[in-house]
């Protein structure tokens, strides 16, 4: 074979190869991992969230409830994309008390621990608790604080005023569970938070 079309073949081949290669980095890079966490302990699933957060997954969803083996249950899906992204810090909040939830989530925001997601489970010991996730970039460099505002009624015309005063502060709406809760029968909790300044 002549040097010429000898070079052209191994370019051809090089090509190819590095287009197979960068396909198949490519197909990695979207693949999606997931971790799928239960319990009926808050502090157990803090702990677990808090193990896959250092592994690089990330919230994505929650929902509390009854399942078919481990009763009422609170249930976290995690995902990861790609090899390394950052590595995320969980708070778990769970109480029966509207009180006690507006301080802790006052004490996590001013951490610059940012609201993720909530449920309402019966626990093993706190009856029906309100659950509240919060997630925090260990990794970066500044993190905003937040000041966070519960909202809980029976009356949707009382949140729709409670909501309306608290958005006239400069506060967003983030979350909201809808049911029976020792907090105050069935009611309406709602969560909304404002950057600080």
């Amino acid at each position: 074979m002549p040097l010429f079309a000898a070079r052209t073949v191994r370019r051809a081949c090089l090509a190819v190869a590095l287009a197979l290669s960068s396909a198949v980095v490519g197909y990695a890079a979207d693949t999606v991992e997931y971790r799928v966490l239960a319990t009926n302990k808050t502090s157990t699933m803090e702990k677990e969230m808090r193990e896959a957060g250092a592994a690089g997954f990330r919230f994505a969803g929650t929902m509390g409830g009854d399942t078919a083996f481990g009763g009422n249950e609170v249930v976290v899906v995690m995902t990861r994309t790609g090899a390394a992204g950052p590595h995320y810090v969980y708070r778990l909040l769970a109480t029966t008390k509207t009180s006690t939830m507006q301080n802790e989530l006052q004490a996590a925001g001013a951490e610059g621990f940012e609201y993720r997601g909530q449920s309402i489970f019966s626990s093993m010991f706190g009856g029906k608790e309100v659950v509240v996730i919060l997630e925090q970039d260990r990794d970066a460099t500044s993190k905003d604080r937040w000041e966070y505002r519960l909202l809980a009624t029976s009356k949707t015309s009382t949140m729709q005023r409670e909501l309306s005063d608290t958005g006239a502060q400069g506060f967003e709406f983030v979350g909201m569970t809808v049911a029976s809760t020792a907090m105050g029968g069935n009611e309406l909790v709602t969560i909304t938070r404002r950057k600080v300044r």
